[in-house]
Parts: structure tokens; C-alpha cells; sequence
């Protein structure tokens, strides 16, 4: 049971409303420990898988410090586009009607637009850390003016390599700003960031364990069976309603899809080789079910929140457990359940 309901926060009226409107009823764990601190403009570090509610855990207090003084910048960073695209659309929802303006700043997409939409004052941007250093070197984002920074799934953008241009991005923001760290699992490097660039940081832990009683996991043997036709069978049983299967590499992810169109099964893919606007249409298509399979590379799906994955299937097996905790974690989010299974030769 949390211990404190939305009100108990003292947040401002209209924010509640869009709370309440949004659909949310009572904080998360992450939520109920964390808001407290970020209100008091404490540097904080967020243990949480993905899936907890964190992105509206560091959004809901900073929306309410920015109406309460206006000169607050916020610089978001996250490890890929879509989660960036994401953020901002909770940030939307939750501050309709209060005038705040935001950008998203991603590569893979035309940075001309970017550039125009820095021109005027933005109480929020949600960037890539390559994106947004580029736009630093440019001269047309002033690290110098932000207040907070969150470093959103800093573990994943460590993997990635990001570690060089993080660095960079947070020697150039004052050091009088908070710095909100949000991560599934606390390594040395993101140790040694913290202790760079946080100033006695509370720390929030609601990882009780890598995989939640949520998630069914199981294996499908496909010894001398065709994987495809096993594939095939299996989507076209009941229940499956909306399947996300991973592939290794992005030229056969791009030829599953193909196939599965073939079958008369509608499927859309992501990876590295789709343009951004192609990954959002995409993902546009899975999310409104147009099409309930979406096939995804491990890069191309990081961060990715789709509400209601009945089940994760691993096509070719994940090169580490890590990704595969990444993987599965995409079905049987909050309350919902779901099912893992993945294929072995």
C-alpha cells in the first residue's frame, strides 16, 4: 500500500486533475518514495525496472517546481528516440493546459526543426546524449541555463556508449542543479557518474527482482521442426493478441516480417535500418492494432512502453541475460500478466 495518495503531495490543482484524468489512482512504489524527495529538490537516485511508473515519478514533481518558478530548465536524457518521443508524451498529458513547452531533440530525425524549436525558451528537453551534444557544439542548446537534469535508463546508455558525451553534456550544466538518476541496475560507471555529478543523493530502491510473478516464461523446442511453421502455429492460436518477437540481426528481422505478411499474418518491424519516421509508424500500427505482431532487434526495442504485450517471443535467443530481463520485461507490465517463450534448436 503506498503511503501517500496524489493530494498528499501538495502539488498544484491543475496538475492533480491532469493526474486524475490520466488515469492514475494511486502513486507506484517508485513513485510514492521518490516525489517527496524531487519536490524538495533533492539530487535523487531511482532503482526501478521499466514499467513502475518512473517516467511520471521525476515528471510529476518537476512539472510542479517549473509552475512554481518558470525559469526552471529541464534537460531529460534517455538512451533512444522512442523513449524520448514517449516522455514527451506523458509530459503533454500531464501538463495540458499550463503552458509549458518542451522539444525533443533525437537523432535519425531532421535536425533543422530541432534547432527552430530551441530558438524559443523550452521548459523541458528530451534528448538523445549524441543529439544533444551535437546541438551544444552547434551553440544552439546552452547546457548553461538548465536546472535539473535526469539521466532516464542510465544503464542502458552506458551500454550503448554514451558514457563520453553524458560526460561532456553535465560538465557544461551548472553545478548548482539537481541531478535525478533513474536506473534498473547500478553498475561501477554509473557509480562513479554519481559520485562526479550528484550531491548526497537519496536513494530509491523498489527492484524486489529482475523478473516480475507477472511474466510466464517458457520454452518452445523446435529440434528438427521447421521454426517458422512453429512460429506461424503458435500466432495463430488464441490469446496471442498482440506479439512482440525479437530477431538477432536486422536483416532478418526485416525478412520475418516479410514472411509473416506472406502468411496472411499482419506484422510490422523495427531496427536499425528503418528511418525514424518508419519506426514510428510502426509502432503507430502495433500500439493501435492494426498489426498484432511487431518484430524488433534488442537496440531498436530499448525502452520501448507498450502498454497490453500479451506475449514476448525470442525468435533467435537474446547474447545476454540482461537482454533477455530487457526483452520479456516488454509483457506483463504493472498489473497485467503476460508470457515469455523462447525458441531453442
Amino acid at each position: 500500500m503506498p503511503k501517500h495518495a496524489f493530494k498528499d503531495f501538495k502539488i498544484a490543482g491543475p496538475l492533480l486533475a491532469n493526474i486524475m484524468k490520466a488515469g492514475l489512482s494511486a502513486p507506484t512504489p517508485i513513485q510514492d518514495e521518490i516525489i517527496p524527495h524531487i519536490l524538495l529538490k533533492r539530487d535523487v537516485i531511482g532503482l526501478a525496472n521499466t514499467g513502475t511508473g518512473k517516467t511520471a515519478a521525476f515528471l510529476i514533481p518537476l512539472i510542479h517546481l517549473t509552475l512554481r518558478e518558470n525559469h526552471r530548465r529541464t534537460l531529460i536524457l534517455t538512451p533512444t528516440r522512442e523513449l524520448a518521443l514517449q516522455i514527451e508524451q506523458e509530459l503533454k498529458k500531464l501538463s495540458a493546459g499550463m503552458r509549458m513547452y518542451s522539444t525533443v531533440c533525437v537523432g535519425g530525425a531532421d535536425i533543422r526543426p530541432q534547432i527552430r524549436s530551441l530558438s524559443r525558451p523550452n521548459h523541458f528537453v528530451i534528448g538523445t546524449p549524441g543529439r544533444t551534444l551535437d546541438l551544444i557544439n552547434r551553440g544552439v542548446f546552452k547546457p548553461a541555463g538548465v536546472t535539473t537534469v535526469v539521466l532516464d535508463e542510465a544503464d542502458r546508455m552506458l551500454d550503448m556508449g554514451f558514457i563520453h558525451d553524458i560526460r561532456k553534456i553535465l560538465s557544461g550544466v551548472p553545478s548548482m542543479r539537481e541531478t535525478l538518476f533513474f536506473s534498473a541496475t547500478m553498475s561501477r560507471e554509473i557509480e562513479s557518474l554519481i559520485a562526479t555529478f550528484a550531491k548526497n543523493p537519496a536513494t530509491v530502491s523498489v527492484k524486489k527482482k529482475d523478473t516480475t510473478d507477472n511474466i510466464a516464461q517458457d520454452v518452445v523446442r523446435c529440434e528438427g521442426k521447421d521454426k517458422f511453421v512453429v512460429l506461424t502455429d503458435l500466432l495463430r492460436q488464441s490469446g496471442y493478441t498482440r506479439v512482440l518477437v525479437f530477431g538477432a540481426m536486422k536483416h532478418g528481422v526485416e525478412r520475418l516480417r516479410k514472411r509473416l505478411d506472406a502468411e496472411g499474418i499482419a506484422a510490422e518491424s523495427i531496427h536499425g535500418n528503418k528511418s525514424h519516421s518508419q519506426r514510428q509508424r510502426a509502432l503507430a500500427r502495433f500500439k493501435t492494432q492494426e498489426v498484432r505482431v511487431l518484430v524488433a532487434t534488442d537496440v531498436a526495442a530499448r525502452g520501448l512502453h507498450i502498454d497490453h504485450v500479451s506475449h514476448v517471443i525470442n525468435y533467435d535467443l537474446p547474447q545476454t541475460y540482461e537482454d533477455y530481463i530487457h526483452r520479456i520485461g516488454r509483457t506483463g507490465r504493472g498489473k497485467e500478466r503476460g508470457k515469455a517463450l523462447s525458441f531453442v534448436e
